[in-house]
C-alpha cells in the first residue's frame, strides 16, 4: 500500500488524476473524514477530523482506528467483539453507524453520529470512508440509543433514507421489507411501529405492532390482525392516511372522544395497549394506489413528536410504499406464471404394472415461465410415449415454444407408429420450418410391456443430459446410448435408437439440466453427483425418492427451472403405489 499524500495539512489520498477536486472536497465537507483500508488502518484524514479529535493527520494516519479511536463513554478502550463501530465497518456497506465515542487528543471522548461506505481505489486498494460529526447528547438519546428526529442532521437523514431506500427495493418479498422497514425505524425514531395494509380484498389488516424495549425487538401479535372496514368520511387520523391524506401527528387525547367507528375503537384500544403518548401516521402509498398507513409511536421516551419530524416519516412511507408495491406485482406475476406453467404441463395417464411420479420446480425468479417440460401419454398402438425436453430461454416466448413442441411431437407420434429416432428426426425438421424455437433438446422414448411387469425402453437423444436407469440394490447407469445434436440447429445428421430393458423394482429417471447444471461446477460433477445420492435412495419410495433428490442434487443457487420424470416397475405381482 502506498503512503497516503499531504494536502494542506491533512493527510488525504487523492485518486489518481483527481488530486485536486479530492483534496478539496475532503477540506470543504463540514464534518470529519477519515478513510482506512481492510485491515481497519488509517489511511487518509481531513482537516476537520484533526481539528475534531484534536490529532495532526501523522498521528493518525497509519494506526489502527479502533485501537486508536473507538471508545465508550467513560472514554475507555473497546473489545473488537463488543464495538458497534467495528461491526458496523465490517457491514461491507453503506450504513447509518450507531453512535458512539472517538477518542480525543486533548479532553474527554468525542460523541459522534459516524456514516460508513466503502469504497475501492483503481489501484486495487479497497476499504471504507468514515464521515462522523459531533453528536449533541441528551438524557433520553443516551438512554435508548437512538437520537431523537429532531436531532438528526441532515447528513444523518438523508443517510436514513438512503438505507431505507437501498434496504427496502432490495428485495421482492413484501413480509421481508416489513421486517427491514421495523429495524431501520426502531429504535433511532421511536420505540413502537404499527403497519396496516389494506389488503386485494380491500379489508384492513394490522399487519406489525413491534417495540423496542431493553435492545430487542418484540412483536405485539396480540394487537395484530384484521380491522374493522375503513370508515369511507371518518376525520379520525388512522381513517385519512388509509385514504391517503396527509401524515398527522397524534395523542391519546386524539381518540379520546367518542369513536365514530369500529377502527377508533381499534385505535384507542391500541394506545392504551401500548402506552404510547405521542404519535405520528402516514399513508403508505404506491404510484398507483394506497397500500397502508405507518405508525410510530413514543411511549418510553418522554419528548413528543412535533410536525418537523412529519417530512421524515413521510419520505420512509413512500419508499416503503415503493418496495411493497414492487413486491405485489412481483407476487401477481408469480402467481400467472405457475398458473400458467400448470396449464401448460400435463397430467400423467395411469399406467397398470407401472409407478410414475413428476416434480416441476420453477427457477427463484418465476416471474419468467420456463422452456422445461415432459409429457406422458398413450399411442394409437398401444405403447406409451414418454419425453422430457427444454427450450432455449427463460421467458414467455420459451414457454410458448415449449407449448409448440409438445403438441407437434404429440401429433407426429400418434399418426406414425415409428422408431423415436424417426419421430426426432421429424420433429428437428419442423422446428426448423414451422415452430417458433430456436433450439431445444429432447429425450423422446417408447415404453413397450409384453407382459405384466415387464418393460422396454426404446428412446433416441437429442442434446439432452442422459437418463439414469436405477437398479433396486443401488446400481446405476446413464443411458448414453442413440444421442444425437439438439433439435434446431439446421444440421441434418443421421438419429439412432437404442433399447434397455427395465428390471423389476428398477427406476427410470429423466430430466432438465436444472438439476445437473450450477455455476462454477462442470455437467460432469453434477452427474456424478446425481448418480451418487439416486443409487443411495433406490429402496425409498417413489415419491420421496424424488423428493430426496431434488432436495440432495439441485445445486444451492440454481436459477433454472428443474422438470424430473421418474419410473418404477414395481415387483412382479404387485400393485403399483397410487
Amino acid at each position: 500500500m502506498s503512503e497516503p499524500g499531504a494536502v494542506g495539512g491533512g493527510a488525504v489520498r487523492p485518486a489518481p488524476g483527481e488530486d485536486g477536486l479530492l483534496a478539496g472536497l475532503f477540506d470543504v465537507v463540514d464534518a470529519g473524514i477519515y478513510a482506512v483500508d481492510d485491515q481497519g488502518v488509517i489511511i487518509a484524514v481531513n482537516r476537520r477530523a484533526e481539528s475534531m479529535l484534536a490529532r495532526p493527520a501523522h498521528e493518525l494516519v497509519g494506526r489502527d482506528a479502533h485501537d486508536l479511536l473507538h471508545r465508550d463513554d467513560h472514554g475507555h478502550t473497546i473489545a473488537r467483539s463488543q464495538c458497534s463501530m467495528l461491526r458496523d465497518f465490517r457491514a461491507g456497506r453503506t450504513i447509518l453507524g450507531s453512535p458512539g465515542w472517538l477518542a480525543s487528543g486533548d479532553g474527554p471522548p468525542l460523541p459522534v453520529s459516524l456514516l460508513l461506505t466503502p469504497f475501492r481505489l483503481d489501484d486495487g486498494t479497497s476499504g471504507a470512508m468514515v464521515v462522523f460529526h459531533r453528536r449533541e447528547t441528551t438524557e433520553p438519546a443516551e438512554q435508548d440509543g437512538a437520537e431523537n428526529p429532531a436531532s438528526l442532521s441532515e447528513l444523518e437523514r438523508l443517510a436514513l433514507l438512503a438505507e431505507t431506500t437501498t434496504r427496502l427495493t432490495s428485495t421482492l418479498d413484501a413480509d421481508q421489507a416489513l421486517r427491514r422497514l421495523v429495524h431501520i425505524v426502531l429504535p433511532r425514531i421511536a420505540d413502537w411501529v404499527v403497519i396496516d395494509l389494506i389488503t386485494e380484498n380491500a379489508e384492513v389488516w394490522r399487519t406489525a405492532v413491534v417495540h423496542y424495549a431493553h435492545g430487542a425487538l418484540l412483536d405485539r401479535h396480540d394487537l395484530q390482525g384484521p380491522l374493522p372496514p375503513l370508515p369511507p368520511e371518518s376525520p379520525m387520523p388512522l381513517s385519512r392516511a388509509l385514504r391517503g391524506a396527509a401524515s398527522t401527528l397524534v395523542t391519546p387525547q386524539t381518540y379520546a372522544r367518542r369513536p365514530d367507528s369500529g377502527l377508533a375503537v381499534e385505535q384507542r384500544r391500541l394506545l392504551k395497549e401500548t402506552g404510547m403518548h405521542s404519535a405520528m401516521i402516514a399513508p403508505i402509498r404506491s404510484p398507483r394506489e394506497v397500500l397502508g398507513a405507518l405508525t410510530l409511536g413514543r411511549a418510553d421516551r418522554p419528548t413528543p413528536f412535533s410536525a418537523a419530524d412529519l417530512p421524515l416519516l413521510e419520505d420512509i412511507a413512500r419508499r416503503a410504499g415503493v418496495a411493497l408495491d414492487n413486491a405485489r406485482l412481483y407476487q401477481q406475476q408469480r402467481k400467472v406464471a405457475e398458473t400458467m406453467q400448470r396449464h401448460l404441463l400435463p397430467r400423467l395417464p395411469r399406467l397398470p404394472d407401472l409407478e410414475m411420479t413428476v416434480r416441476y420446480v420453477s427457477a427463484p425468479d418465476a416471474s419468467q415461465v420456463g422452456g422445461d417440460w415432459y409429457d406422458v401419454f398413450t399411442l394409437d398402438d398401444g405403447a406409451t410415449a414418454i419425453a422430457v425436453g427444454d427450450v432455449v430461454g427463460h421467458d414467455l416466448d420459451a414457454a410458448a415454444g415449449m407449448a409448440q413442441l409438445r403438441n407437434m411431437l404429440r401429433a407426429d407420434a400418434w399418426s406414425h407408429a415409428e422408431a423415436p429416432s424417426a419421430i426426432v428426426d421429424r420433429l428437428d425438421r419442423m422446428v426448423a420450418r414451422m415452430a417458433e424455437v430456436a433450439m431445444a433438446t429432447l429425450v423422446f422414448g417408447r415404453l413397450e410391456s409384453d407382459a405384466p411387469g415387464h418393460w422396454r425402453l426404446r428412446w433416441s437423444n437429442a442434446g439432452h443430459p442422459p437418463p439414469l436407469l436405477v437398479s433396486d440394490d443401488g446400481q446405476a447407469r446413464f443411458l448414453t446410448d442413440a444421442h444425437g445434436i439438439l433439435l434446431g440447429t439446421g444440421v441434418n445428421l443421421p438419429r439412432t435408437d437404442a433399447v434397455v430393458t427395465l428390471e423389476p423394482r428398477s427406476t427410470l429417471i429423466l430430466y432438465t439440466d436444472g438439476l445437473i447444471e450450477s455455476p462454477g461446477h462442470s455437467i460432469d460433477e453434477g452427474l456424478a453427483v446425481l448418480r451418487r445420492h439416486a443409487a443411495a435412495l433406490a429402496p425409498r419410495p417413489l415419491e420421496t425418492f424424488c423428493d430426496l433428490l431434488l432436495d440432495r442434487v439441485r445445486p444451492a443457487g440454481n436459477d433454472d427451472d428443474v422438470a424430473l420424470l421418474a419410473l418404477r416397475v414395481p415387483t412382479p405381482g404387485t400393485r403399483p403405489a397410487a
